[in-house]
């Protein structure tokens, strides 16, 4: 397996990213690739698909050993199911899949054709393996059954920030950052309306509490 490229995004860490792609359609990507792979006949008739599969590595996740049952944060991180009935990063072959769409692609002299991409779930400096497109007549089944996914709560948060510390945020990723709060970037398992939790988003640091369905942002400082 070859990296053929990177994905660059706002953030520094996994916490915060939103479960799954295409959940969080402001989270912006740019996919820059390695020079071996920047020939342009390469993305010839690629800008026609509305969306793209990206196939990447588990990068902060690569491990010897696996187990066959890991713990879904969605389940409460206390229920065991079998890891190849889960998105688990802890896998046998640390691989990810995402679908995102394709918003636009640029061709630069310095780093060749450059995908950018929204609906991203990857952290910053993901290694791609390979991009394929999404086809609709194919890849979409609207009978699917969603297994244990089906039954949860995807409500919204509201979010509380004040404009002070919304001034901190850069005014075109304020309405990313509110939309990554809304989604509740909290493990599904932990509801302590004491902790301060935190991710890194686009340089900064945003400390927030959660209670009774609503997120309060306490802090926004430049990460370290």
């Amino acid at each position: 397996m070859k990296t053929i490229a990177h994905i660059y995004t706002d953030f520094s860490t996994k916490f915060g990213l939103p479960r799954q792609s295409g959940l969080i359609e402001e989270i912006k990507g740019r996919i820059i690739f390695e020079k071996e792979y920047r020939s342009p006949e390469a993305f010839r008739g690629l800008e026609d698909f509305s969306h793209i599969w990206l196939l990447w590595q588990f990068s902060e996740s690569v491990r010897e050993n696996w187990s066959p049952t890991v713990r879904p944060p969605l389940l409460g991180g206390n229920t065991r199911m079998g890891v190849f009935a889960t998105r688990s990063p802890f896998r046998p072959n640390p691989i990810g899949l995402s679908c995102v769409k394709l918003e636009k692609i640029e061709y630069s002299k310095a780093d060749g054709p450059v995908l950018y991409v929204s609906g991203c779930d990857l952290m910053n400096g993901t290694p791609i393996y390979d991009i394929k497109p999404y086809l609709p007549y194919a890849d979409s089944v609207p009978q699917a059954t969603g297994g244990f996914t089906t039954a949860l709560d995807e409500r919204k948060l509201e979010v509380d920030i004040s404009d002070e510390l919304l001034k901190n945020v850069p005014e075109q990723r304020r309405k990313t950052l509110l939309a990554v709060l809304a989604g509740d970037p909290r493990p599904s398992y932990q509801n302590d309306p004491e902790r301060i939790y935190g991710f890194g988003f686009a340089g900064l640091e945003i400390k927030f509490t959660v209670s009774d369905r609503k997120i309060t942002v306490i802090a926004v400082i430049p990460e370290n």
